[in-house]
């Protein structure tokens, strides 16, 4: 019988607390968190918990100006409180953690919430670093038996040999791959630096808009 956390996600209901979790920096974590709550938005209403001492997506919100974009607040000491709180007033939260998944604010999201998106670079250093995500994500299952997990590539690069080939090197971890890849694409760091998403971005954005859409729905299907 698989493991709970290897169930295919449309087995399963709608998860509304989404943490993004890494294990190092440089994945992309922070964007893709931004443009998924963005994404996530259009039709529902988010709010995100920045609980990455970086503070990049606070940086995020700060510099836009648009009204419809999701709500983002900085990290309480008692992040499941907090987060269960925000649930009485959005439908979803979006959690983006620090990049290491020793952090203590990243085992506590694990510990209540609902999906670990994990992305990942075709990288060597990228797919060494998701082994040890592999084995906080069994420790945290213990506790959080609910938790559901998926391993995004990010930052493709579908021409180079390592993008070819990473599907087959995350094989060896005992979690499911996204259908959805996500590419390296100039727009997503555009439209970060004007405080808005790849779907504010008109024509220039509409492709990373149409994979960021192909994600949100593997992600909430139920």
């Amino acid at each position: 019988m698989p493991l709970p956390c290897c169930t295919k996600l449309a087995e399963v209901d709608v998860m509304p607390v989404i943490a993004l979790v890494g294990n190092k920096g440089g994945a992309g974590k922070t964007t893709l968190a931004v443009n998924l709550a963005a994404g996530l938005a259009r039709s529902s209403s988010v709010a995100m918990i920045d609980a990455d001492p970086q503070g990049s997506a606070l940086q995020w919100s700060a510099i836009t100006g648009d009204a419809a974009a999701p709500s983002v607040s900085v990290a309480e000491a008692d992040l499941q409180r907090q987060a269960v709180k925000l649930l009485q007033d959005y439908d979803w939260v979006v959690i983006d953690c620090p990049p290491s998944v020793h952090a203590p604010q990243t085992g506590a999201v694990l510990g209540f919430g609902d999906l670990a998106l994990i992305p990942v670079q075709p990288s060597p250093m990228d797919l060494w670093a998701s082994v040890h995500i592999e084995q906080s994500i069994e420790e945290a299952h213990k506790l959080n038996s609910s938790l559901r997990t998926l391993l995004v590539i990010n930052q493709l690069e579908p021409r180079t040999t390592l993008s070819r080939l990473v599907r087959d090197a995350l094989s060896e971890i005992a979690f499911p791959v996204a259908d959805t890849a996500v590419r390296r694409r100039a727009i997503y760091r555009a439209s970060a630096l004007q405080g808005k998403s790849v779907f504010d971005m008109g024509r220039r954005g509409a492709d990373a808009a149409d994979e960021i859409d192909q994600l949100i729905q593997e992600v909430t299907i139920a």
